[in-house]
């Protein structure tokens, strides 16, 4: 038996460009609906949504019935569980907020990769390896090619090391935040401030010339200039922003018709 593959993975060794939407409620029938209307992925919080991993894992249950990775945004409280957790429900990714410097880079490494990358603390009793019925050897193998480790730059400082993080093994993909960034430049939302948009476009060129995924989010109208730009995993709408677009759209209409 052996792990279930990425999607995201294969879709971007095949040269194409990976979606993911985000999710915000915990609630596995958010993740299926998602996973049904065709992402590659959903993005998953444990950063800012007061979630519990068994709330996570039955996401990702929920998820992977239609063939749809899983990317956790681990809480950064210092500990390696943080990490590893998340990867033994069986998130396909794990992403890493704030890395400020090549030396968390290669903190993160040596806890989500397993031998010869690293030094991940082995179980396999899990989701991810079914549960002791994926083979030890394929384990570790298949762990460090099927699921993928993500680093957030979203602050200005990591980016005197950008090129020596972007170059680390075991670093899979480099992903732009650009709201913190901008209110570490000190500009708050200012997404076309051309120190921002510089930043932006060298963390893709960085990335794809160490072999790396370059992620960000974006919007309908910005996606394609992104691409361009050489970003090839692409973050884009939320669940909450869905349902307050709908619900504000059904009272919207129906005013219309009750102020006639």
């Amino acid at each position: 038996m052996h792990m279930r593959k990425s999607r995201v993975l294969k879709k971007i060794k095949e040269g194409g460009v990976a979606f993911c939407t985000k999710l915000n409620l915990s609630d596995p029938r958010a993740a299926e609906i998602a996973a049904m209307c065709g992402f590659d992925c959903i993005w998953l919080d444990m950063e800012h949504v007061p979630g519990h991993y068994i709330d996570l894992e039955n996401m990702i249950r929920a998820a992977k019935i239609s063939d749809c990775d899983v990317l956790t945004r681990i809480a950064r409280s210092g500990g390696y569980g943080d990490i590893i957790r998340p990867l033994e429900a069986d998130s396909t990714g794990i992403m890493v907020p704030h890395l400020m410097s090549l030396k968390d880079a290669k903190e993160i490494v040596y806890y989500s990769k397993f031998h010869p990358i690293g030094r991940r603390p082995l179980d396999g009793g899990n989701a991810d390896g079914k549960y002791c019925l994926v083979d030890g050897a394929d384990y570790i193998k298949e762990a460090n090619e099927e699921r993928f480790t993500v680093i957030q730059i979203e602050d200005p400082e990591p980016m005197e090391e950008l090129e020596e993080i972007c170059a680390l093994p075991g670093i899979d993909m480099i992903f732009f935040g650009p709201a913190d960034f901008s209110q570490g430049l000190g500009i708050p939302f200012q997404m076309s401030d051309e120190r921002l948009v510089k930043a932006r476009k060298l963390v893709a060129e960085t990335a794809r010339k160490h072999g790396k995924m370059a992620g960000t989010v974006a919007g309908i109208g910005n996606v394609q200039s992104l691409i361009d730009e050489g970003y090839n995993f692409i973050s884009i709408g939320a669940d909450v922003v869905a349902l307050f677009s709908y619900y504000q759209n059904i009272i919207k209409e129906t005013e219309k018709l009750t102020n006639k």
